[in-house]
């Protein structure tokens, strides 16, 4: 059986990233950098499908960023209620670096919170999302 090509849509929509909310050092230090994004152009990509059928949604992952600043695992945290919503936030989350976080100035790993919105349309400036300080469209523009 083949399986169905995944087409991906990246022009037109909103993607919205808020700063990395919330980090904790995986051995419970609390005098921490948190990891920083690094990324300038979404790695995230809204599913053609659901951007075709006016599908949208909010996924908050939880990712594990290594002492490299790359990401080693991806948790949702919070389900857009879209499974196919929320696999796209997993897939670009994985793709994501960051400057790692730091414990007295040493690289560590550490848990990050990353809101990813998908929208057709940007939402507006003084977004109800906790702690949104920028947004990024699906082409990487910021707005």
């Amino acid at each position: 059986m083949n399986a169905k090509p995944v087409r991906r849509r990246r022009r037109g929509g909103a993607l919205v990233f808020s700063a990395v909310l919330l980090a904790t050092a995986c051995d419970g230090s609390r005098n921490m950098d948190k990891p920083l994004p690094l990324f300038v152009d979404s790695p995230v990509e809204y599913p053609l499908e659901l951007w075709e059928q006016d599908v949208e949604g909010s996924t908050l992952v939880r990712v594990l960023v290594n002492e490299a600043g790359t990401v080693d695992s991806v948790v949702v945290a919070e389900s857009s209620g879209h499974p196919a919503l929320d696999s796209a936030a997993v897939e670009g989350a994985l793709a994501m670096e960051f400057e790692p976080a730091l414990v007295n100035g040493r690289a560590t790993k550490a848990w990050a919170e990353v809101p990813i919105d998908f929208f057709k349309e940007p939402k507006p400036e003084h977004s109800d999302s906790p702690g949104s300080t920028s947004s990024r469209s699906a082409t990487g523009d910021s707005t």
